[in-house]
């Protein structure tokens, strides 16, 4: 049968083992056998279109490149990236009643003008625009006086460049108030809008693999939001970036993560304050 006329290219189960390890070691996404069908069909275009019959010579492929670019599109084709404006709205809410003035009490105390952020797994990047809109919100005409710096990193190349141009299907934004879509948004065409340049100034868009033992910061972020993305990683990956974090936090600085996901009460690093929101402790 000619496999590159008919159907999807079959997946063997140590196939599937293979490229799941593969994935788990680079990335830590933990592809459980449930995830068999998925990678089948994420994975079954690229594999015909690079000429290959079987899964095994896609994989021989991918860890023989030595440039790491087959590594990458291996990524990016795995990589769950579902996002969408003032998701878990909850946490929005409370950085612009509480996190924010906080912030800014003891960065006066410090002399200090400076925010920082990072946004871990930004996907196509509606998370960090949300925090953008909700300070200049929260700053209005004292926005000028502050130097808030959001970092938005992501594993995936594809929706890097997706945020970066931050233009969106108008069915992406229909969760953002009317008068912050018409504050910071322009229309393109009938289908899209697009974010305006003084969101995009305050934002930082990189790839970042959150497996690297360090990361290339030169100081701590006031908090860190890093959403929906330990969902991927089994116990033992997903402690070891927990502490990671606690490395690049500042000392009562916050942590979010998804309202799926918990750390643990028991968590010798951060303090639980409501659901999916911890602080820093001190140690």
């Amino acid at each position: 049968m000619d496999l590159f006329s008919t159907g999807l290219i079959e997946i063997t189960d140590d196939e599937f083992a293979l490229i799941s390890k593969l994935i788990y070691d680079k990335v830590g996404i933990n592809l459980t056998d449930k995830k068999k069908s998925l990678v089948k069909g994420r994975l079954n275009k690229l594999v015909k279109d690079l000429n290959f019959k079987t899964f095994k010579e896609y994989y021989n492929f991918v860890v023989n490149d030595l440039t790491g670019q087959s590594l990458i599109n291996l990524v990016d084709k795995i990589s769950t990236n579902h996002s969408y404006f003032f998701r878990e709205k909850d946490h929005f809410d409370y950085l612009k009643d509480y996190i924010l003035k906080e912030i800014v009490e003891k960065q006066k105390l410090l002399n200090s003008n400076q925010i920082k952020i990072w946004c871990a797994g930004c996907a196509s990047g509606e998370e960090a625009y949300t925090i953008a809109m909700i300070i200049n919100e929260f700053f209005g005409l004292d926005m000028p006086k502050w130097d808030v710096k959001i970092l938005a990193t992501d594993i995936s190349i594809t929706t890097l460049k997706a945020a970066t141009e931050g233009i969106y299907i108008k069915d992406k934004v229909v969760g953002i108030p009317e008068n912050l879509k018409t504050k910071y948004f322009k229309n393109i065409d009938s289908e899209h809008i697009q974010v305006s340049d003084s969101l995009k100034k305050m934002i930082l868009f990189k790839r970042l693999n959150l497996m690297n033992e360090d990361f290339p910061f030169k100081g701590k972020f006031n908090m860190i939001f890093c959403r929906n993305v330990m969902i991927y990683f089994d116990k033992e990956t997903k402690d070891k970036l927990v502490t990671r974090f606690y490395r690049y936090i500042e000392n009562d600085g916050y942590l979010f993560i998804g309202h799926s996901e918990s750390l643990g009460r028991e968590t010798l690093f951060f303090k639980y304050i409501k659901p999916a929101l911890y602080k820093r402790m001190y140690i």
